[in-house]
């Protein structure tokens, strides 16, 4: 069955194109947002500008036409609710027009779904870190198919951490990934720690790592930053493996795509004879690929939406999202 997805939940706007599991096309437009962060009503018209044109792409990547598509799914959130309406909208003009089934599908989830999958996963515990959110997850069948939450943030995404933090050190891009880049050859400095069960809170490690801006090496500040968050998720995710005794871990988002973090979560791993896996960093990034291997999913278990109730919800639960 080829089935198109399309993602457009922050910076990115993304096409993807999958047939019977195999992704064809990965295509994507990402709003560059240099030192000052995203302002969703911008990104959003960047989207609107780019979604012909990513869409055009992803079929030649896949070597399709419009009329061989039989299905698609859209980002329906969690995300930005102007940058949300752009996928939402295209993909039920699509399927309006070809007269094929529709499936909103959760941002999370779809994470969740391609690192399993990537990773040869059957049933792990599944860190997801990404800009929005921080949880450990795990598959429960009744009574549908879905993801639970063993533990998340009190606070902050991991990921808008380390953005909020590059952009308090004027780095560019503010991504997190300026701030490994930035940590190499650091020492480590003591922050504030917080774990309590498999809830993590960062709000108290950023406020300490600002107040110290100028009096550390730069170095030191972007190490130390991520190896306290890091240690965290990692004790809370080791601790939920235990609790529920699986024998694979996973980790999916944006943040998945730091090497540190995965070192430290398949150090875990290993202590406990436990499988690591994880999706190739295209797949890490917010991308329309796993939106689609989701929805072709979803399709095949005989989820469909009535084009009127195609929305979107900034606030969507990964805990509430049917997967089959």
């Amino acid at each position: 069955m080829i089935v198109l997805g399309m993602e457009s939940s922050a910076h990115t706007f993304g096409v993807g194109i999958v047939d019977n599991g195999k992704v064809l096309a990965n295509e994507k437009a990402m709003y560059r947002i240099g030192t000052a962060g995203m302002i969703p009503g911008e990104v959003a018209r960047f989207h609107a500008e780019n979604a012909a044109e990513v869409l055009g792409m992803a079929l030649e990547k896949a070597g399709i036409s419009n009329n061989e598509i039989e299905g698609i799914g859209y980002t329906m959130g969690p995300g930005l609710g102007p940058c949300l309406e752009v996928a939402q909208l295209s993909a039920k003009t699509v399927a309006k027009k070809l007269g094929v089934p529709i499936v909103p599908v959760n941002h999370c989830a779809a994470h969740a779904e391609i690192a399993r999958h990537f990773g040869r996963l059957a049933d792990p515990i599944m860190l997801y870190v990404s800009g929005g959110n921080s949880q450990i997850l795990v598959l429960e069948e009744r009574p549908y198919l879905h993801y639970v939450v063993l533990g998340e943030t009190f606070d902050i995404g991991v990921g808008n951490m380390l953005d909020s933090f590059a952009r308090k050190l004027k780095l560019e891009p503010a991504w997190g990934s300026s701030i490994e880049k930035h940590s190499q050859g650091g020492r480590y400095i003591e922050l504030p720690y917080t774990v309590k069960g498999m809830d993590f809170s960062f709000t108290g490690l950023a406020t300490r790592a600002t107040e110290l801006i100028g009096e550390e090496r730069l170095s030191d500040l972007c190490f130390s930053i991520q190896e306290t968050a890091f240690s965290a998720l990692c004790e809370a995710t080791e601790r939920a493996m235990l609790l529920k005794n699986k024998r694979e871990i996973g980790i999916c988002g944006g943040v998945a795509q730091n090497r540190k973090l995965r070192e430290m979560l398949e150090e875990v791993g290993r202590e406990h004879d436990a499988k690591f896996g994880f999706a190739p960093d295209e797949f890490n990034a917010d991308n329309g690929g796993m939106v689609a291997y989701l929805a072709e999913r979803m399709i095949g278990s005989g989820i469909k939406s009535r084009l009127e109730d195609c929305g979107i919800r900034q606030k969507y639960r990964v805990d509430t999202a049917r997967l089959g």
